[in-house]
């Protein structure tokens, strides 16, 4: 039996079901009759999705299909970062969209000096993007969990725990 058990905190999110809302919102946006004729395009970056539209109103109306898209889908929506739109050629606007993924530094000191200052118990360690955290009780770990998900709505990025062993 182990001494000590342990769980990782991260920030990510799946590839491939963002590939399918993207494929799914621009499906929709051919379809629907408002936004058919705005010629609208979104292109799928490494860290980011640019939309580029007619005007700021599909533009909204872009954003809130992509926003469908990813909860059907089961994203969390703090994965996105929309930008300030930018004018483009051609009377069109352009927004980047920069998608979220990792623990900063100082997300990551938040998050550990949070766990550290609530529970006495468990060790808190910043591995890259990533926060381990061990303690020598499974409760333990399961009290961090539950004050991780009550602090999430405080932070702007989804939390997902991992390697809990």
């Amino acid at each position: 039996m182990a001494d000590t058990y342990s769980f990782d905190v991260v920030s990510d999110f799946d590839r491939q079901e963002l590939v399918n809302a993207v494929d799914q919102a621009r499906r929709d946006i051919g379809q629907r009759y408002d936004l058919k004729d705005s010629n609208t395009q979104i292109e799928l970056e490494d860290a980011a999705l640019v939309i580029t539209t007619a005007s700021d109103m599909t533009l909204q109306a872009v954003e809130d299909v992509l926003r469908q898209k990813a909860t059907k889908r089961s994203l969390s929506l703090k994965i996105f970062d929309f930008q300030t739109p930018e004018a483009s050629g051609g009377n069109r606007v352009q927004q980047r969209v920069i998608l979220r993924k990792g623990l900063s530094q100082e997300l990551a000191k938040k998050l550990s000096k949070s766990v550290r200052d609530e529970l006495k118990k468990v060790n808190v360690a910043i591995h890259g993007e990533s926060l381990r955290v061990t303690g020598k009780s499974k409760d333990d770990l399961q009290a961090a969990i539950t004050l991780l998900r009550e602090k999430e709505e405080d932070f702007d990025v989804p939390l997902q725990f991992e390697n809990y062993r």
